[in-house]
C-alpha cells in the first residue's frame, strides 16, 4: 500500500486591480438658498425663543450656501390647492405622514437613480449597457419594492439577469460598503462590470421643531445622487479615474446613541447629537490606523503627506475636528468644504461628490497619475468607514446633472426652504 502525503503548496496571491471607470453626479432642479430657508424655518409658529435662536445658529453656522430638493412646492413660484410640505401663501411648513413622504420618494428617487446611472454609463462609452453584470443601489431615505435596483434595470434597459443588490438604511457611510462590494465582485470575476449608485432625498424628512437634532437636520440635509462604474477588465486602466485599493470599517466604542436614523409617524427622525464631532475627534486616529497599516510606508508618514482627503462633510464642525486632529491643510479640505457649501449633506451620495471634486483637480506637475486619496465617512453607530484610493488621471469638470422640468415636473427656480 502506498502512502500518499499531501504537501501544502504556498501560492502567491496577487491582488487584482479594480478600477472606477466613471463617476458622475445628479441633483434635482429645485435649489434652496440657505438664508431664505433659515428665514422660513425661523418664522414658524410654535418655536420657542430657544428654538428660534437655534434655527438661526444652525442655519448660519452650517457653512452651506445652497442645497437641492426634489420637493417642488418649496419654490417661491409654486402654488398648490393641497400643499403637503409648505404652504407658500401662509408661509407655514406642514407635517405630512411618513406614507406621503415615502410615496414621493418612490417617484422622485427613481428619477435620481436613473439620472445618475445614465450619466455614469454615458461617461464609459466603451462599455455596453448589457456589459453590466452587477448593480448595487444605496439609499436610507425611503423604501419601495420593486425597488430602485429593479427600476434602474428596467429604465436603462440593462440585462434582466443582472445581479441586483440594495443597501438600505445604513446612512451617510453606505457608499463605502457599496464600493467594497463592487471590488469583491470584480476580484471574484475579472469580467464583472458593476454599477454603483447612491440616491438620497433627505429633504423629504424636514419639519419644524424645537428639537435641536431636528433643527440641525433641517439646516444640513439635501437631495442628490452619484453613480460609479467599477470593473477590473483588461484595458480599463487606460481610461480609469482611480483604483479601489483598500477599505476598512471601525465602530467607535461610544456614540451609539449620538447618531441614529429612526422611522417616525411623520417621516424619518434624525438623531445627531452635538457631541458627535467630539467623538470623531477622539477616535479618528484609531479609525484610520487599520486602513493605513495596509501600506506601512503610508502609516509611517504624517497624515498630510497623503495628497488628497475625501472626507464626508457631515457638518462644518466635523470637518474642523478632522482637519485639526490630522493636521491637514486648508487645501486638502477644499473638496469637502465646497461640496458642503454648494450641496449640503446628501447622506450616502455626498462622499462621492467629494471624490469627484478631487478627480477634477489637476494632477501635480510631472505626475502622470498615482496620487493617493484617503477617504472616510461617518454614520450611525458611530460607524467610521475608510477607503484608500489611487487617482490615475484628471476627470473632466462637469456640473451635476439636474432634472429637466419635463422629467421631474420641477420648475427651475430657487426655493425658499
Amino acid at each position: 500500500m502506498r502512502t500518499i502525503v499531501f504537501i501544502p503548496v504556498r501560492v502567491k496571491n496577487e491582488s487584482m486591480t479594480v478600477y472606477v471607470r466613471s463617476l458622475e453626479t445628479a441633483v434635482p432642479t429645485t435649489m434652496l438658498i440657505q438664508s431664505e430657508a433659515r428665514d422660513v424655518f425661523a418664522a414658524q409658529p410654535g418655536l420657542s425663543r430657544l428654538g428660534s435662536r437655534l434655527v438661526t445658529t444652525c442655519f448660519d453656522g452650517a457653512a452651506i450656501d445652497t442645497r437641492f430638493t426634489a420637493v417642488d412646492e418649496l419654490t417661491n413660484s409654486s402654488r398648490s390647492d393641497n400643499p403637503q410640505f409648505y404652504d407658500q401663501q401662509t408661509g407655514l411648513l406642514l407635517n405630512p405622514s411618513t406614507k406621503v413622504r415615502n410615496d414621493i420618494f418612490a417617484r422622485e428617487a427613481t428619477k435620481l437613480f436613473v439620472k445618475a446611472s445614465r450619466a455614469a454609463l454615458d461617461a464609459a462609452p466603451e462599455l455596453d449597457l448589457l456589459d453590466i453584470t452587477h448593480l448595487v443601489t444605496v439609499s436610507c431615505t425611503g423604501f419601495f419594492n420593486p425597488g430602485p435596483d429593479y427600476k434602474v434595470v428596467r429604465e436603462l434597459g440593462l440585462n434582466p439577469a443582472v445581479q441586483r443588490y440594495h443597501l438600505g438604511f445604513m446612512g451617510c457611510y453606505a457608499a463605502f460598503p457599496a464600493l467594497r462590494a463592487a471590488k469583491l465582485f470584480c476580484e471574484a470575476d475579472p469580467n464583472a462590470v458593476v454599477l454603483v449608485v447612491c440616491a438620497e432625498l433627505c429633504s423629504l424628512h424636514v419639519r419644524t421643531s424645537n428639537d435641536p437634532d431636528t433643527i440641525m437636520g433641517s439646516a444640513l440635509f439635501a437631495d442628490g445622487a452619484a453613480a460609479a462604474v467599477v470593473t477590473a477588465r483588461p484595458g480599463t486602466e487606460e481610461r480609469a479615474l482611480l483604483t479601489l485599493d483598500h477599505f476598512e470599517t471601525v465602530l467607535t466604542p461610544v456614540g451609539e446613541d449620538s447618531m441614529a436614523w429612526n422611522i417616525g409617524d411623520n417621516g424619518f427622525e434624525m438623531v445627531l447629537g452635538n457631541y458627535v464631532p467630539h467623538i470623531i475627534d477622539d477616535h479618528i486616529v484609531g479609525a484610520l490606523q487599520p486602513l493605513l497599516e495596509r501600506e506601512p510606508h503610508l502609516a509611517a508618514l504624517p497624515y498630510a503627506a497623503v495628497p488628497h482627503w475625501a472626507i464626508h462633510p457631515g457638518g462644518r464642525s466635523i470637518l474642523d475636528k478632522v482637519q485639526s486632529r490630522l493636521g491637514l491643510t486648508d487645501t486638502q479640505l477644499v473638496p469637502a468644504r465646497e461640496t458642503l457649501r454648494n450641496y449640503g449633506n446628501m447622506s450616502s451620495a455626498t462622499v462621492l461628490f467629494v471624490l469627484k471634486h478631487i478627480l477634477e483637480q489637476e494632477l501635480a506637475e510631472g505626475d502622470d497619475g498615482g496620487e493617493r486619496i484617503c477617504s472616510m465617512a461617518f454614520g450611525p453607530g458611530l460607524t467610521v468607514e475608510t477607503g484608500l484610493f489611487t487617482k490615475l488621471r484628471q476627470a473632466s469638470a462637469v456640473e451635476p446633472e439636474r432634472f429637466l422640468p419635463d422629467e421631474a415636473g420641477i420648475p427651475d427656480e430657487a426655493g425658499v426652504g
